[in-house]
Protein backbone atom coordinates (compact mmCIF):
# COMPACT_ATOMS: atom_id res chain seq x y z
CA UNK A 1 0.00 0.00 0.00
CA UNK A 2 1.27 3.43 -0.97
CA UNK A 3 -0.29 5.98 1.36
CA UNK A 4 0.55 8.92 -0.89
CA UNK A 5 -1.67 7.49 -3.64
CA UNK A 6 -4.62 6.70 -1.39
CA UNK A 7 -7.66 8.76 -0.50
CA UNK A 8 -8.40 9.68 3.12
CA UNK A 9 -11.18 7.09 3.48
CA UNK A 10 -8.97 4.37 2.04
CA UNK A 11 -6.24 5.22 4.53
CA UNK A 12 -8.71 5.16 7.40
CA UNK A 13 -9.89 1.69 6.35
CA UNK A 14 -6.32 0.50 6.01
CA UNK A 15 -5.42 1.73 9.50
CA UNK A 16 -8.50 0.65 11.43
CA UNK A 17 -9.97 -2.27 9.49
CA UNK A 18 -6.79 -4.30 9.12
CA UNK A 19 -3.35 -4.71 10.66
CA UNK A 20 -1.17 -2.11 8.91
CA UNK A 21 2.58 -2.44 8.67
CA UNK A 22 4.81 -0.09 10.66
CA UNK A 23 6.13 1.30 7.36
CA UNK A 24 2.58 2.21 6.29
CA UNK A 25 1.84 3.97 9.60
CA UNK A 26 5.15 5.85 9.39
CA UNK A 27 4.31 6.90 5.83
CA UNK A 28 0.97 8.25 7.05
CA UNK A 29 2.73 10.23 9.76
CA UNK A 30 5.03 11.73 7.14
CA UNK A 31 2.22 12.43 4.65
CA UNK A 32 1.87 16.17 3.94
CA UNK A 33 -1.91 15.98 4.25
CA UNK A 34 -3.12 17.11 7.67
CA UNK A 35 -6.05 14.69 7.56
CA UNK A 36 -3.73 11.72 7.04
CA UNK A 37 -1.46 12.82 9.88
CA UNK A 38 -4.50 13.14 12.12
CA UNK A 39 -5.56 9.58 11.29
CA UNK A 40 -2.05 8.34 12.07
CA UNK A 41 -2.08 10.05 15.48
CA UNK A 42 -5.48 8.55 16.22
CA UNK A 43 -4.17 5.12 15.26
CA UNK A 44 -1.16 5.49 17.60
CA UNK A 45 -3.42 6.58 20.47
CA UNK A 46 -5.74 3.63 19.94
CA UNK A 47 -2.84 1.18 19.83
CA UNK A 48 -1.44 2.62 23.07
CA UNK A 49 -4.87 2.27 24.68
CA UNK A 50 -5.14 -1.32 23.46
CA UNK A 51 -1.79 -2.12 25.08
CA UNK A 52 -2.88 -0.47 28.34
CA UNK A 53 -6.14 -2.38 28.40
CA UNK A 54 -4.48 -5.65 27.45
CA UNK A 55 -2.31 -5.28 30.56
CA UNK A 56 -5.52 -4.78 32.60
CA UNK A 57 -6.55 -8.31 31.63
CA UNK A 58 -3.42 -9.89 33.19
CA UNK A 59 -5.34 -11.51 36.05
CA UNK A 60 -8.16 -12.59 33.73
CA UNK A 61 -5.73 -14.15 31.24
CA UNK A 62 -3.96 -15.99 34.09
CA UNK A 63 -7.32 -17.42 35.20
CA UNK A 64 -8.11 -18.42 31.60
CA UNK A 65 -4.77 -20.24 31.42
CA UNK A 66 -5.81 -22.13 34.55
CA UNK A 67 -8.97 -23.28 32.74
CA UNK A 68 -11.50 -20.63 33.79
CA UNK A 69 -14.13 -19.93 31.13
CA UNK A 70 -15.74 -17.01 32.98
CA UNK A 71 -13.99 -14.62 35.37
CA UNK A 72 -15.96 -12.12 37.44
CA UNK A 73 -14.72 -8.86 38.89
CA UNK A 74 -16.36 -7.41 42.00
CA UNK A 75 -16.24 -3.94 43.55
CA UNK A 76 -18.34 -1.57 45.63
CA UNK A 77 -19.20 2.09 45.81
CA UNK A 78 -20.24 3.99 48.90
CA UNK A 79 -18.55 2.42 51.91
CA UNK A 80 -17.55 5.79 53.36
CA UNK A 81 -20.55 8.15 52.99
CA UNK A 82 -22.77 9.24 55.87
CA UNK A 83 -25.93 8.60 53.85
CA UNK A 84 -27.31 6.28 51.22
CA UNK A 85 -26.64 2.65 50.34
CA UNK A 86 -23.47 0.76 49.60
CA UNK A 87 -23.71 -0.61 46.05
CA UNK A 88 -21.87 -3.72 44.89
CA UNK A 89 -21.45 -4.80 41.28
CA UNK A 90 -20.12 -8.02 39.78
CA UNK A 91 -19.18 -8.18 36.10
CA UNK A 92 -17.98 -10.86 33.70
CA UNK A 93 -16.32 -9.44 30.59
CA UNK A 94 -15.39 -11.30 27.41
CA UNK A 95 -11.65 -11.89 27.50
CA UNK A 96 -9.83 -8.89 26.04
CA UNK A 97 -12.97 -6.81 25.44
CA UNK A 98 -11.81 -3.40 24.20
CA UNK A 99 -13.43 -0.70 26.35
CA UNK A 100 -11.51 2.54 25.68
CA UNK A 101 -11.05 4.55 28.85
CA UNK A 102 -11.85 1.69 31.23
CA UNK A 103 -10.19 2.27 34.59
CA UNK A 104 -10.81 2.58 38.31
CA UNK A 105 -14.06 4.58 38.51
CA UNK A 106 -12.36 7.23 40.66
CA UNK A 107 -9.99 7.98 37.76
CA UNK A 108 -12.77 8.37 35.17
CA UNK A 109 -14.83 11.53 34.65
CA UNK A 110 -18.58 11.36 35.42
CA UNK A 111 -19.44 11.76 31.73
CA UNK A 112 -17.07 8.98 30.68
CA UNK A 113 -18.36 6.74 33.49
CA UNK A 114 -21.88 7.06 32.10
CA UNK A 115 -20.68 6.09 28.61
CA UNK A 116 -18.68 3.15 29.94
CA UNK A 117 -21.62 2.03 32.08
CA UNK A 118 -23.84 1.72 28.99
CA UNK A 119 -21.12 -0.07 27.03
CA UNK A 120 -20.37 -2.51 29.87
CA UNK A 121 -24.05 -3.43 30.25
CA UNK A 122 -24.31 -3.92 26.48
CA UNK A 123 -21.16 -6.00 25.95
CA UNK A 124 -20.51 -7.84 29.22
CA UNK A 125 -21.25 -11.54 29.51
CA UNK A 126 -23.12 -10.79 32.75
CA UNK A 127 -23.56 -7.95 35.25
CA UNK A 128 -25.32 -8.04 38.61
CA UNK A 129 -25.83 -5.29 41.20
CA UNK A 130 -26.63 -5.55 44.90
CA UNK A 131 -27.85 -2.53 46.87
CA UNK A 132 -27.58 -2.57 50.67
CA UNK A 133 -29.54 0.22 52.36
CA UNK A 134 -28.54 2.40 55.30
CA UNK A 135 -30.76 0.53 57.76
CA UNK A 136 -28.99 -2.74 56.98
CA UNK A 137 -25.60 -1.05 57.22
CA UNK A 138 -26.54 0.21 60.69
CA UNK A 139 -27.72 -3.25 61.74
CA UNK A 140 -24.77 -5.37 60.58
CA UNK A 141 -21.95 -2.74 60.11
CA UNK A 142 -20.54 -1.46 56.82
CA UNK A 143 -17.93 -4.19 56.37
CA UNK A 144 -20.44 -7.00 56.76
CA UNK A 145 -22.97 -5.15 54.60
CA UNK A 146 -20.38 -4.85 51.84
CA UNK A 147 -19.48 -8.54 52.04
CA UNK A 148 -23.15 -9.54 52.01
CA UNK A 149 -23.67 -7.43 48.91
CA UNK A 150 -20.66 -9.01 47.23
CA UNK A 151 -21.89 -12.54 47.91
CA UNK A 152 -25.35 -11.63 46.60
CA UNK A 153 -24.03 -10.04 43.38
CA UNK A 154 -21.58 -12.88 42.66
CA UNK A 155 -23.99 -15.73 43.37
CA UNK A 156 -26.70 -14.18 41.19
CA UNK A 157 -24.44 -14.05 38.11
CA UNK A 158 -25.54 -16.13 35.15
CA UNK A 159 -23.40 -17.82 33.93
CA UNK A 160 -21.64 -18.66 37.17
CA UNK A 161 -18.02 -17.50 37.23
CA UNK A 162 -15.22 -20.05 37.44
CA UNK A 163 -13.09 -17.54 39.32
CA UNK A 164 -13.77 -14.25 41.10
CA UNK A 165 -11.44 -11.25 41.35
CA UNK A 166 -12.31 -8.98 44.28
CA UNK A 167 -11.15 -5.49 45.12
CA UNK A 168 -9.35 -5.79 48.48
CA UNK A 169 -12.00 -7.89 50.31
CA UNK A 170 -11.58 -11.64 50.91
CA UNK A 171 -14.69 -13.80 50.55
CA UNK A 172 -13.87 -17.16 52.12
CA UNK A 173 -17.34 -18.69 51.67
CA UNK A 174 -17.53 -18.49 47.88
CA UNK A 175 -18.09 -21.85 46.17
CA UNK A 176 -15.52 -21.02 43.48
CA UNK A 177 -11.86 -19.88 43.62
CA UNK A 178 -11.31 -16.19 44.29
CA UNK A 179 -8.48 -13.71 44.54
CA UNK A 180 -8.42 -10.52 46.60
CA UNK A 181 -6.42 -7.79 44.84
CA UNK A 182 -5.37 -4.62 46.64
CA UNK A 183 -6.35 -1.64 44.46
CA UNK A 184 -7.82 -4.20 42.08
CA UNK A 185 -10.00 -1.60 40.36
CA UNK A 186 -6.80 -0.21 38.81
CA UNK A 187 -5.26 -3.62 38.05
CA UNK A 188 -8.09 -5.77 36.68
CA UNK A 189 -10.42 -4.99 33.78
CA UNK A 190 -13.27 -6.96 35.36
CA UNK A 191 -12.96 -5.20 38.71
CA UNK A 192 -12.67 -1.83 36.95
CA UNK A 193 -15.89 -2.58 35.04
CA UNK A 194 -17.62 -3.54 38.29
CA UNK A 195 -16.39 -0.32 39.92
CA UNK A 196 -17.88 1.73 37.06
CA UNK A 197 -21.25 -0.03 37.31
CA UNK A 198 -21.35 0.30 41.10
CA UNK A 199 -20.39 3.98 41.05
CA UNK A 200 -22.86 5.01 38.34
CA UNK A 201 -25.67 3.02 39.95
CA UNK A 202 -25.04 4.65 43.34
CA UNK A 203 -24.68 8.16 41.91
CA UNK A 204 -28.01 7.79 40.12
CA UNK A 205 -29.64 6.63 43.34
CA UNK A 206 -28.25 9.64 45.21
CA UNK A 207 -29.70 11.96 42.56
CA UNK A 208 -33.11 10.43 43.25
CA UNK A 209 -32.60 10.95 46.97
CA UNK A 210 -31.62 14.54 46.26
CA UNK A 211 -35.05 15.11 44.73
CA UNK A 212 -36.67 13.52 47.79
CA UNK A 213 -34.51 15.31 50.38
CA UNK A 214 -33.26 18.45 48.58
CA UNK A 215 -32.08 20.21 51.72
CA UNK A 216 -29.03 17.94 52.12
CA UNK A 217 -27.35 18.49 48.73
CA UNK A 218 -26.99 14.81 47.87
CA UNK A 219 -26.60 15.66 44.17
CA UNK A 220 -23.34 17.43 44.96
CA UNK A 221 -21.65 15.28 47.60
CA UNK A 222 -23.45 11.92 47.10
CA UNK A 223 -23.72 11.47 50.85
CA UNK A 224 -20.06 11.96 51.74
CA UNK A 225 -19.18 14.04 54.79
CA UNK A 226 -18.41 17.37 53.14
CA UNK A 227 -18.68 20.67 54.97
CA UNK A 228 -21.90 21.38 53.06
CA UNK A 229 -23.36 18.04 54.16
CA UNK A 230 -22.38 18.46 57.82
CA UNK A 231 -23.90 21.94 57.86
CA UNK A 232 -27.17 20.56 56.47
CA UNK A 233 -27.15 17.75 59.03
CA UNK A 234 -26.72 20.22 61.87
CA UNK A 235 -29.56 22.34 60.54
CA UNK A 236 -32.09 19.66 59.57
CA UNK A 237 -31.00 16.57 61.48
CA UNK A 238 -30.58 13.11 59.89
CA UNK A 239 -32.90 11.92 57.11
CA UNK A 240 -34.27 8.35 56.81
CA UNK A 241 -31.35 7.43 54.52
CA UNK A 242 -28.59 8.60 56.87
CA UNK A 243 -26.40 5.95 58.48
CA UNK A 244 -27.11 6.31 62.17
CA UNK A 245 -24.10 4.18 63.13
CA UNK A 246 -21.72 6.65 61.44
CA UNK A 247 -20.31 9.71 63.15
CA UNK A 248 -21.34 12.52 63.43
CA UNK A 249 -24.84 11.19 62.64
CA UNK A 250 -24.72 8.80 65.58
CA UNK A 251 -23.99 11.57 68.07
CA UNK A 252 -26.76 13.70 66.61
CA UNK A 253 -29.28 10.88 67.02
CA UNK A 254 -28.12 10.04 70.55
CA UNK A 255 -28.12 13.71 71.47
CA UNK A 256 -31.81 13.97 70.64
Amino acid sequence: MNASEMKLKEIENALFSSVPSEDFVAACEADPRAGVQKLAKRFRREQAERRRLDALYTYEYAARDEGARFVAGVDEAGRGPLAGPVVVAAAILPYGLFLPGLNDSKKVSPKKRELLYDEILEKAVAVRVSIVDAATIDRVNIYQATMNGMYEAILSLDPKPDKVLIDAVELAKLPMPSLSIIKGDAKSASIAAASIVAKVTRDRLMLKYDAEYPQYGFAQHKGYGTAQHIEALEKYGPSPIHRKSFEPVRSMVEGK
